[in-house]
């Protein structure tokens, strides 16, 4: 879960899903691609991508975010973006509706910006889900329709067209009131505990000096989950007994005693690729959590 999934990889994970075989920058520096969601697996693993998605949900389904879930038991137009991590579960046998996917590169050159930063793409805090009635289901999948139409033409202009009925999109659903109707996991902390302990072992191994670990504190953790780290921190407390800290040092110091013990990277390499910005704090750290310095460590392969 650590690991953001990219263009990509969703499509080695779905082929069905680039039919078309688009190129990666098919939309200049960007990426975008319309397709249905036939295409798409059942189940949506839990993580966080490098693109945006507008999904029309006609189907059943729970859809899940760290903290909490919410019934899609009618259609519902649902956006989500590279922050926050989320999966969905689908419950009814046809699935049917579109997703449009495209990357920040898309919607950034020169003047396609404004209105998506007042979007529910952008709203971290709102509500990313809005059921829609009849009418509007009709008018919203006239729209996936034209884009499906148009990501296949030969059309000079068809990515500005396809931009333009992207902001459609938006203007549809800023005219809605999204959903409120979020539930809590019974055993939220539990759920919540198991996600950090989950996302805080696929940091490791560190396979080489050049890869950093980049998530260092509970904050970084509780961004990552996109939950409030007050609430990472007292749920990990009290399902483990230990703080988040605590379980964040105490695999550092695992890992770097692997390091140390089967590999020839010298000290300062393993501060490095453990996130210390100086060796002399890994040293003070090593030290502290298991009272020997890495130096001693080391020698002791000698």
């Amino acid at each position: 879960m650590d690991h953001t999934e990219s263009v990509k990889e969703f499509y080695d994970r779905i082929p069905a899903a680039n039919p078309l075989n688009l190129s990666l920058n098919n939309a200049g520096a960007g990426h975008v691609n319309v397709f249905t969601r036939s295409a798409c697996a059942f189940v949506s693993p839990y993580s966080r991508r490098d693109y945006y998605k507008v999904s029309l949900i006609i189907g059943t389904g729970k859809l899940h975010y760290a903290d909490k879930w919410i019934e899609i038991d009618r259609p519902a137009l649902l956006f989500s973006n590279p922050v926050i991590p989320y999966a969905f579960e689908a419950e009814s046998e046809i699935q049917d509706g579109w997703f449009c996917l495209f990357t920040e590169a898309f919607v950034q050159p020169g003047q396609q910006q404004g209105i998506l930063q007042e979007s529910p793409l952008f709203k971290l805090g709102g509500s990313p889900v809005f059921f829609v009635n009849e009418q509007q289901q009709a008018e919203i999948s006239g729209i996936f329709r034209k884009m499906m139409e148009e990501i296949g033409s030969d059309y000079p202009q068809k990515y500005s067209l396809l931009y333009t009925y992207l902001h459609l999109l938006i203007h549809q659903a800023m005219k809605m009131i999204p959903a409120q109707n979020y539930q809590k996991p019974v055993n939220a902390a539990f759920r919540i505990s198991n996600l950090f302990k989950e996302l805080l072992e696929r940091q490791f191994p560190i396979d080489s000096p050049e890869r950093a670990l980049k998530l260092n504190t509970a904050a970084d953790y509780a961004l990552n989950l996109s939950v409030h780290v007050n609430y990472l921190n007292r749920a990990v407390k009290q399902v483990t007994g230990k703080t988040t800290t605590e379980h964040i040092a105490l695999r550092i110091v695992q890992e770097a005693q692997a390091l140390l013990l089967h590999t020839d990277w010298n000290i300062s390499e393993i501060a490095y690729s453990l996130g210390f910005e100086y060796p002399a704090y890994f040293n003070n750290f090593f030290k502290k959590m298991t009272g020997a310095t890495p130096g001693e460590v080391r020698n002791t392969l000698v």
